[in-house]
């Protein structure tokens, strides 16, 4: 699948869109965590909203059954024109360092290398931590320091990204639960829980970080896939919610012999 860069009927909405960003609908996906149905799901759902670009935000592998397939379709979707970010678990996965991970974690992690090949774990550690297109900035944990994977879970920590960072709009992972803030001009941030499959407007007043959510691994009490629509044109993002097959997911990892809370979560989102 080719992801271009155009959608005909498409127009410029030059009051609410900034100048600097190029006008386009953008399928964010993070937190994959070696999920298959999930993914692909997700894929569907952004292929039939019009994607016109995909970007991968991490997390490709870790706590689920199917890091080779994940890895490989990441791959095939890069070489088409997909953009993919390091995770930590990727890190993880390629470097062998599992410190400061959840025992269930590190044993996946420790599984997860054994069933990647040396070019798939080189994928994933060659990817970068951050990517900036125009004025938006992508990175997997806070954008302060992303490579100390600090999470943006409240106000406060997006003022880190606000502070130190200067994209208009800004977006990250990592804590697998959809959320926007705002800073206006005056400096003030403020959150937001955006509804499942609602468009949630980005104010040309104000910059914003938007939390992607996870694709594989929900954990906001929702168990659909959760992977955000960006609309540079709209000046929009819309948590698009994708029911899949999780008990599939978590009978695979029965199978596999990974920890059970791990098939268990997906079901609950938790």
């Amino acid at each position: 699948m080719v992801w271009r860069c155009s959608q005909p009927g498409r127009k410029a909405n030059a009051r609410s869109r900034p100048a600097h960003i190029h006008a386009m609908l953008i399928g964010i996906l993070s937190d994959i965590h070696s999920n298959r149905e999930a993914f692909d799901a997700a894929l569907e759902a952004m292929q039939s909203a019009g994607a016109q670009r995909i970007v991968l935000l991490g997390d490709l592998v870790g706590y689920g059954p199917d890091p080779a397939y994940i890895v490989d379709r990441a791959r095939a979707l890069c070489e088409a024109g997909a953009a993919s970010l390091l995770g930590n678990h990727d890190e993880a996965a390629a470097t062998g360092n599992t410190s400061g991970m959840s025992e269930n974690a590190r044993d996946a992690i420790r599984w997860t290398i054994k069933q990647l090949s040396s070019d798939q774990l080189e994928f994933l550690a060659t990817q970068p931590l951050s990517l900036r297109e125009g004025d938006v900035l992508y990175t997997h944990a806070g954008a302060w320091k992303p490579q100390g994977w600090p999470y943006v879970k409240e106000a406060a920590d997006a003022q880190r990204v606000f502070e130190t960072q200067d994209a208009k709009i800004s977006v990250c992972g990592h804590t697998h639960v959809p959320a926007i803030f705002y800073c206006a001009r005056k400096g003030a941030v403020t959150s937001f829980t955006p509804l499942p499959n609602k468009p949630a407007p980005l104010f040309s007043s104000c910059r914003s970080v938007i939390v992607a959510g996870a694709v594989g691994q929900p954990r906001d009490g929702n168990p659909a896939a959760c992977a955000c629509l960006l609309d540079t044109d709209a000046m929009t993002a819309t948590m698009l919610r994708v029911a899949y097959d999780w008990d599939k997911t978590a009978e695979k990892i029965s199978a596999a012999g990974l920890p059970a809370w791990l098939g268990m979560r997906l079901k609950i989102g938790r």
